[in-house]
């Protein structure tokens, strides 16, 4: 791992190939896994306060789920995650064309709302972990994302490069800035 300032920064973010392509997969990222989307405690208030915006995208079995369980639950591990509907998709998930996406994403693209969707979920693939004292940019490898890094590989964009507005709007500017410089050397010292 790298580090910036006091963030360590796990180089494949700068080595795999990332580019989304929903048309493809469907957007499965929000209906597969063991368990919901990774929350921060303080996003429960955010998926609170901008859920009248995102109520209108979901169905009754989904707003059931959420009336049941909260904006947030407990995985098994203990983290702080999304609820999910009969054990498979997100609670917040919505359907257009057969396709995944998160109702809030969408009140946020009709301009409903300024908040766009959880940090975990706009960061994805980069999880942001602890790591000891340290905040960490980890890059998670998943199945359903495969197309993304065909797609990525095909563009030759790699991941941070993918992620620039997501990562520029959680860490700053200046940080993305530095990040893409610490980019830069790695790879150039890699490819010596």
């Amino acid at each position: 791992m790298l580090i910036l300032n006091d963030v360590l920064i796990d180089e494949d973010i700068f080595l795999q190939k990332f580019v989304c392509d929903i048309s493809k997969c469907k957007g499965m990222c929000c209906v597969e896994g063991d368990s919901g989307a990774p929350l921060e405690k303080k996003e429960l208030s955010l998926l609170e306060d901008n859920f009248p915006f995102a109520k209108e995208y979901l169905t009754e079995k989904n707003i059931k789920a959420i009336q049941t369980q909260g904006f947030g639950v407990c995985d098994e591990d203990g983290d702080l995650v999304t609820p999910l509907v009969d054990g498979m998709e997100c609670a917040f998930v919505s359907y257009s064309d057969g396709i995944a996406m998160c109702s809030y994403e969408k009140a946020f693209l009709d301009k409903k709302t300024s908040w766009r969707k959880p940090v975990s979920c706009y960061l994805y693939p980069v999880r942001i972990v602890k790591v000891g004292s340290f905040r960490a940019i980890k890059y998670h490898r998943w199945d359903v994302c495969k197309t993304a890094r065909q797609n990525g590989s095909l563009q030759g964009i790699p991941c941070y490069k993918f992620l620039k507005k997501p990562l520029s709007e959680f860490f700053g500017e200046d940080f993305y800035d530095e990040l893409c410089k610490v980019g830069k050397a790695f790879l150039e010292e890699k490819n010596k």
